[in-house]
């Protein structure tokens, strides 16, 4: 008989990392499986930096989780003695009534978050990075920051490791056979036993959970980094990182130079192309970096002005574009997690607390009403 395991995490990528270290954390006897190497780059989870940022425009309703997140994230530092959350603020750009910004407002508002309204000509004095057209305003959330995404998954597979977690890489898991009183966990290499698994395979998640096969899209995304003609309004202390709505034009994302590369500029879910998650992420082409120059020309024009480099990572999509944190609708001894479509990193230190408490405790404290399995598959996830 296969060793047995109080809880199984599948999956060690942000989301598995963060929850493999909770539950260890609580005395639980822990086996982590992840089928590369920690923080790769097939993942969603490398590239320097994730925002961070507390006034959601997305929904109100994950502001309580942020602010969790915000706590959690600082236990992470102390233990690890290491910084892994920068504050610099994060702006919200766009006409008043543009998604993005009104959103962020409103969600200012609703909880009473700390936020300042900045018309053009305020922005061009504070931040002269970026140019904005008449009408358009920033909203600044000076909470707001961004994560070392590498250093937050080593963190957390450190703590995890120190506390008992057995951890196993290079390792790819075939099939759980759930039964009435444990899961049973195929490999390539061997067989294991866990009283509870959770699944938190990132673009691969539908080799397990096949009820996500048409609903967890992994798509390719694209990010570039620049380096600025004006080296001192492109500094952290004088450029926040950001946000930007485009209108039908989408929405950016970017952050200061925050390291040798300089300032990282993408565009959210960027041309929604789907990729096979079985094979190498699609190499850069002219149409991503025609699209990120032209962006970065306009709208940043001191701060990004020679491209460095571009690289390609992936984003798992649901429909809603909200989580998916909840047990498996077949088998209550399987939790299963696809927490990102393109905004989750942020959520990690929270997200892991969650997947622990569910896997361990059966439940959890925390709101998790948005992220259910019927709210995806009954149709009220839709925007």
């Amino acid at each position: 008989m296969p060793a047995e395991f109080d809880l199984a995490v599948i999956g060690l990528g942000a989301m598995g990392s963060a929850a493999a270290s909770f539950a260890a954390a609580c005395g639980a006897r822990v086996l982590g499986i992840e089928a590369h190497f920690p923080a790769h780059a097939l993942s969603s989870s490398h590239g320097d930096s994730r925002l961070i940022r507390l006034g959601y425009f997305e929904d109100p309703s994950y502001v309580p989780l942020l602010r969790r997140a915000y706590g959690n994230w600082r236990a992470l530092e102390a233990r690890l003695r290491a910084e892994i959350l920068t504050v610099t603020g994060v702006l919200q750009i766009g006409r008043p009534d543009s998604k993005i910004v009104s959103g962020t407002k409103a969600s200012c508002d609703l909880h009473g978050l700390a936020h300042e309204i900045l018309d053009k000509a305020e922005m061009a004095r504070r931040y002269p990075a970026f140019a904005l057209e008449d009408g358009e305003i920033g909203l600044l959330d000076p909470q707001g920051g961004y994560i070392r995404p590498e250093a937050a998954i080593m963190g957390y597979l450190k703590l995890a490791a120190e506390d008992g977690a057995e951890l196993h890489f290079g390792e790819r898991v075939t099939a759980i056979e759930p039964d009435d009183n444990g899961v049973d966990i195929l490999t390539t290499t061997g067989k294991y036993r866990a009283r509870k698994v959770i699944v938190a395979t990132g673009a691969w998640i539908a080799e397990l959970v096949p009820e996500l096969a048409a609903q967890a899209v992994p798509i390719r995304q694209v990010v570039a980094w620049y380096q600025p003609e004006d080296g001192f309004v492109a500094r952290p202390d004088r450029m926040p990182c950001f946000l930007r709505d485009e209108g039908d034009g989408g929405s950016y994302f970017g952050f200061p130079a925050i390291g040798f590369d300089g300032v990282k500029i993408g565009r959210h879910a960027h041309f929604r192309e789907p990729v096979d998650p079985a094979k190498p992420n699609p190499p850069v082409n002219k149409a991503d970096t025609d699209l990120l120059d032209a962006f970065a020309r306009k709208r940043l024009p001191k701060a990004a002005s020679a491209r460095l480099r571009a690289t390609t990572c992936r984003y798992t999509m649901l429909p809603s574009e909200d989580f998916l944190i909840d047990f498996s609708p077949r088998h209550r001894n399987v939790v299963v997690s696809s927490a990102c479509s393109g905004h989750g990193f942020k959520f990690t230190s929270v997200v892991g607390e969650i997947l622990s408490d569910l896997a361990l405790e059966g439940g959890s404290e925390l709101p998790t009403s948005l992220f259910t399995f019927e709210r995806h598959f009954s149709g009220g996830a839709a925007r």
